[in-house]
């Protein structure tokens, strides 16, 4: 992996990179589609192609149970497997674990995860070692780190404990990796919403000199302020010469919020997760296509637009496919979502390189976003210029 940044900007932290990957160029920020199973919920690879993502994730937990990390490399590593040409990183798994934890279904020691098939009710087990194993098979791009991405609340020793837990595994993850001259292993800086311990995670990630870093442990379940305070922290630490990546983060606003703090790299479900249940994204806000205000509209999603759905298709139809059960109406939900989110971090990139910024921000009618827009004001000296 080579990455580069071609442009900072002036009056904000937010920056213009470029990866290059084994299977291909990705420029950045970027947003990533989520694709747990090996595919995007809906989207064929052309559709998903379409949405003009650069880079797309997979989940290595997911494949791990089903249908097995071997069936995959046996087809060729996931590439070949989902047939989809460019980059692809692999999510280690750590956030599923953090997920099944609160339900009593798993076991954290600091060998590894005791937890059991949701599908099946089969035990297993996955540490450092045995989750970058399934990503070696699996052949992603770009891998991560197995972490211990601790739970809301959670007490000061319950954060340390957690903390030291993802330290040893970033080491063993380290250890464990078998291609790295294929593939790129991120580390991921934990703490939760502590900023001594954000810190000390700092410190200790960047010095095992990763090829990026990610900061975990976020939108698990806290308040937007503390998101955003958490994260603008963080951010301000990390070694200026490496990808950053917010894992889990890709609403507009928080797209946003995080180019302008200095993310390189974002992944999320909710696109795809809202647009099946007819949610969409528009440049006034999200609206929900099965309202009767629709029944008639013959407009696109979008006016401003460019997707397929909206080059091809009017509300008034879709709104009709929701109310028939057409799966067809998911799919061109999720399509315009993808497309949308995409297009405005595209459109912040080209603004960074053309030193437009400011006046995008200033046109953007979600933005600023009034939240962020406090935020920006109170962080404005001593983190954000």
């Amino acid at each position: 992996m080579k990455f580069a940044i071609e442009k900072l900007e002036s009056n904000y932290k937010a920056r213009a990179g470029k990866l290059e990957l084994p299977h291909g160029e990705v420029l950045t920020p970027v947003f990533m589609p989520v694709g747990t199973n090996s595919t995007v919920k809906t989207l064929t690879m052309e559709q998903l192609e379409q949405t003009q993502s650069q880079i797309v994730l997979a989940n290595a937990y997911h494949l791990y149970l089903k249908p097995g990390a071997e069936i995959i490399e046996k087809a060729g590593g996931l590439h070949s497997w989902s047939n989809w040409k460019k980059p692809i990183l692999t999510d280690s798994g750590g956030f599923q674990v953090f997920s099944h934890g609160r339900f009593g279904k798993s076991k954290i020691t600091d060998d590894g995860v005791h937890f059991r098939d949701p599908w099946s009710g089969k035990e297993h087990f996955i540490g450092p070692d045995e989750a970058i194993a399934i990503q070696n098979k699996l052949g992603a791009d770009i891998i991560m780190a197995f972490d211990d991405c601790s739970k809301l609340p959670s007490t000061q020793e319950e954060l340390e404990v957690s903390l030291e837990r993802t330290h040893k595994w970033a080491i063993r993850s380290q250890n464990a990796h078998k291609k790295p001259d294929t593939q790129s292993l991120f580390l991921i800086v934990q703490g939760g919403t502590n900023e001594e311990l954000r810190q000390k995670s700092v410190d200790f990630i960047s010095n095992l000199d990763s090829p990026g870093i990610a900061i975990g442990g976020v939108s698990v379940g806290e308040k937007k302020e503390e998101i955003y305070r958490i994260t603008a922290y963080t951010l301000d630490k990390l070694p200026k010469d490496k990808p950053r990546y917010l894992m889990g983060v890709g609403t507009p606003e928080d797209l946003i919020f995080g180019i302008l703090c200095g993310v390189d790299m974002f992944d999320c479900v909710m696109p795809t997760r809202i647009a099946r249940h007819g949610t969409f994204y528009t440049n006034e806000g999200r609206k929900i296509i099965k309202n009767s205000e629709f029944i008639s509209d013959f407009s696109p999603l979008d006016k401003d637009c460019k997707c397929y759905s909206c080059l091809n298709h009017t509300k008034a139809y879709i709104r009709h496919l929701f109310k028939a059960s057409e799966p067809t109406g998911p799919t061109l939900l999720s399509i315009h979502n993808i497309y949308f989110l995409v297009n405005l971090v595209s459109q912040i990139r080209k603004s960074i390189i053309n030193n437009t910024l400011s006046e995008f921000l200033n046109q953007y009618p979600l933005t600023p976003h009034e939240m962020i827009k406090r935020y920006l004001e109170r962080q404005a000296v001593n983190t954000l210029q």
